[in-house]
């Protein structure tokens, strides 16, 4: 009975792309820009952008925190 952007949850994978429509796309972008609100924002094109190339210095901070994760403090 669960349905949209966070899959069926039904245990069938081979449905997870489900539309508001019914239909069940392949890809990501296709997916997603069937939930997208007509104007609201761009559709996404064949490939998902990668979120850092929007933020500069994103990548940077991204890393120095995720090394905390591989450092000392954890092993």
């Amino acid at each position: 009975q669960v349905r949209g952007l966070c899959g069926t949850f039904n245990g069938d994978q081979r449905d997870e792309f489900t539309t508001p429509e019914g239909d069940v796309e392949l890809g990501v972008a296709t997916f997603a820009n069937a939930f997208r609100a007509a104007g609201a924002c761009p559709a996404l094109g064949p490939s998902i952008p990668n979120p850092c190339h929007g933020f500069p210095g994103s990548w940077e901070r991204a890393e120095a925190a995720c090394a905390v994760l591989v450092g000392p403090v954890f092993q």
